[in-house]
């Protein structure tokens, strides 16, 4: 007799039920040993601090908020001295807080004691691979060895003129858009994100810059590349956002392979792409610079790819010491992550503060006006574009807008450490512990974690002055003692970290900074709208509008082409005159000197040369001096009885129905004025 079994299917609701209760043991578990971990391990107990006020999140969002931080961290100063207990996760996670520069500077250097905590580097790691960014120990120490030679002094400058081709490029398309927007009438602007825009723009610059790939997202965002490394970049802050799904992620990587959301479906489809296309530059960066050495024709690129190929490869670097593809691809990632978006949210704060300041903008200005060149920005050669930048490195007003902006609102607000073994930290003055005991120094032990507060180091009123809060780039022309005192890569500012694991890309950064602010405030004026722009930590200090969070960051504000609505002050005024004569008359020297008749400088002079465009130009210092006359393109014109070095006056303004000068059908005169009539 045949017994047939039963076959048992089990209902789906018992299937969640037994996978929830897979998830909750363990999880329960876990809570339960680091509850105990806390309590078992060493504390903090000899310093004082704000009382717990709720079972989890402790005193975190006060301290990680930059909207409120700066109160708080000024007055945990005044109650509880320099080195601060606060809490963490729960009541048992006790955290330094240092805001003493001796505490900070300690730490910053013993980059061997305090680490990135597991978690972030898993985190990081999880986006954009085990590049500097991530990479602890002897790994990064490795890794960083490598990568020098590729951030030297020559190297970095030797990529400014595509740092400026791609202004030129942000420039033109701003332009277009503002056409497109507005009718060319006296005062029109338009109203745009500018953190989107620049954004894309520093995406283009690091595209190139990092392995020599043109993402053109300046113009377009369909780029499979640049989508793929955008869709990573809104997931890094989505996880900002949603701080609960990434704890549990962080903590539990099988939740994210057992229920993956969306997010991580995108991190997924990101990384083929990246990997799969970036593979790829890097092998053919790697034929190509195999193939340089058997012909004997090196290959010469410039890019970080290549440049990285290269020290790796070279016989400096001990074969033990090298690095993989592998890791070369990660730290690619690590550099179009940290570079294109700390650069992007610098430049944004810095335009958003010149507009809030209309005067210190203007002064930048005039400042940046000076320098500009008696040639078309088309028409220099890399060299001299290279020149121009060393003299833009040398303006004072420059650098301290640039200093200033990232001192009052660095990209970076706040980093973390953890200590990998006990250390003593020694602090700038004794102070009294909690047992009344006078102590000269703290012991951290094994496991705590550091929160280096960046921001509040360089908001602090007894280091800056009363004024500190406050943007006032003239404040480095004569800085208080104090600061000579403070840690930091870049002026005594945390922005580009300190110590071993500080920015490897700060000349770069400011290279981009300063071409970018050249550009941009040479063409254009930045005034404020009615949007109340506020700070957020998500990863960085991002920009959003109060009340408009769901819409994501953004940072608007009114862009006006220069000419057209904006008041020149009488420093402007001179300034531009000259550059425009000194234009015409290399124009004037470079016709005389092609036709070889003297006789034609003396018609010039008396007769004709005048020149007018529209702010869209790319070429021209700036458009004449009457904003009405701002609404056509560059002609060269035949002027009776108008003397060319005479003064540009409302009297000479030209409408489009004066004739221009029709080069084009004449080749000699084309000749002699290769850029022809309209030169936009």
């Amino acid at each position: 007799m045949n017994v047939t079994t039963p076959t048992v299917v089990a209902s789906p609701q018992l299937s969640w039920t037994t996978g929830l209760l897979s998830l909750a043991i363990p999880l329960l578990a876990y809570v339960v040993y680091q509850v105990y971990v806390a309590i078992a391990r060493p504390t903090l107990s000899e310093l004082d601090g704000p009382p717990v006020t709720r079972l989890l999140g402790g005193h975190m969002s006060m301290v990680l908020d930059p909207g409120r931080s700066p109160i708080v961290h000024e007055k945990f100063v005044q109650q509880y001295g320099r080195n601060v207990r606060i809490r963490g996760i729960t009541p048992w996670d006790e955290r330094l807080l240092p805001m003493d520069p001796v505490s900070i500077s300690h730490i910053m250097k013993q980059s061997l004691v305090y680490e990135k905590p597991w978690q972030s580097r898993r985190l990081i790691t999880g986006l954009i691979g085990c590049g500097m960014l991530a990479a602890e120990g002897q790994v990064h120490k490795r890794q960083r060895r490598v990568a020098t030679p590729a951030f030297s002094i020559q190297n970095m400058k030797a990529l400014v003129p595509l740092v400026f081709r791609k202004g030129e490029e942000l420039r033109d398309r701003l332009m277009e858009v503002i056409d497109l927007e507005t009718d060319l009438t006296p005062g029109d602007g338009a109203t745009l994100d500018v953190c989107r825009w620049i954004s894309r723009a520093t995406f283009d610059v690091i595209g190139i810059a990092g392995f020599d790939y043109q993402f053109n997202a300046i113009h377009n965002e369909d780029n499979e590349l640049f989508c793929a490394y955008k869709d990573m970049f809104e997931v890094a802050v989505s996880q900002g956002q949603s701080m609960v799904k990434s704890i549990l992620g962080i903590y539990f990587p099988i939740i994210n392979k057992i229920f993956p959301d969306e997010r991580i479906r995108a991190v997924s489809r990101g990384q083929e792409t990246i990997q799969r296309v970036a593979s790829q530059l890097v092998q053919d960066k790697k034929r190509k610079l195999e193939e340089g050495e058997k012909t004997g024709k090196l290959y010469e690129g410039r890019d970080l790819l290549t440049l990285l190929l290269k020290s790796n490869m070279s016989t400096d670097i001990a074969p033990e010491q090298r690095i993989s593809d592998e890791d070369i691809l990660h730290n690619i990632n690590t550099f179009m992550f940290a570079g294109s978006d700390t650069s992007s949210l610098a430049l944004t704060w810095t335009l958003l503060l010149l507009a809030k300041h209309p005067q210190i903008q203007t002064r930048l200005r005039a400042e940046l006006l000076a320098t500009r060149p008696s040639i078309p920005f088309s028409s220099l050669s890399e060299d001299e574009i290279a020149s121009l930048y060393d003299t833009l490195s040398a303006l004072p007003l420059l650098h301290n807008v640039c200093r200033e902006s990232l001192r009052l609102i660095p990209p970076v607000h706040s980093s973390l450490r953890v200590a990998v073994k006990d250390d003593i930290v020694p602090v700038s003055a004794p102070f009294k512990g909690r047992d009344g005991k006078i102590r000269d120094s703290i012991f951290v032990p094994k496991g705590t974690f550091v929160h280096v507060p960046v921001e509040a180091l360089s908001l602090d009123r007894e280091i800056w002055g009363p004024d500190a809060w406050q943007f006032v780039p003239d404040r480095w022309d004569s800085l208080p003692d104090a600061v000579a005192t403070l840690p930091g890569l870049f002026s005594n500012i945390l922005a580009f970290s300190a110590g071993p694991r500080s920015c490897i890309g700060q000349r770069f950064s400011m290279i981009e900074m300063k071409s970018f602010l050249y550009i941009l405030l040479t063409n254009f004026e930045f005034r404020e709208t009615d949007a109340k722009v506020v700070k957020a930590n998500v990863v960085l200090t991002r920009p959003y509008v109060s009340g408009k969070y769901k819409e994501g960051s953004q940072c608007p504000l009114i862009v006006v082409p220069l000419g057209r609505g904006h008041e020149e002050t009488e420093e402007e005024t001179v300034v531009c005159k000259e550059r425009q004569i000194q234009w015409f008359s290399q124009k004037a020297a470079q016709a005389v000197e092609g036709t070889g008749r003297n006789e034609r400088l003396t018609e010039m002079n008396t007769r004709y040369l005048k020149a007018y465009c529209r702010p869209t130009s790319p070429d021209f210092t700036r458009p004449t001096h009457t904003p009405a006359a701002s609404a056509i393109r560059v002609y060269v014109l035949f002027l009776p009885n108008k003397p060319f070095l005479g003064d540009l006056t409302s009297s000479d303004e030209v409408t489009e129905n004066d004739e221009p000068l029709k080069l084009g059908s004449d080749t000699a005169a084309a000749a002699r004025f290769p850029d022809g009539p309209a030169l936009v």
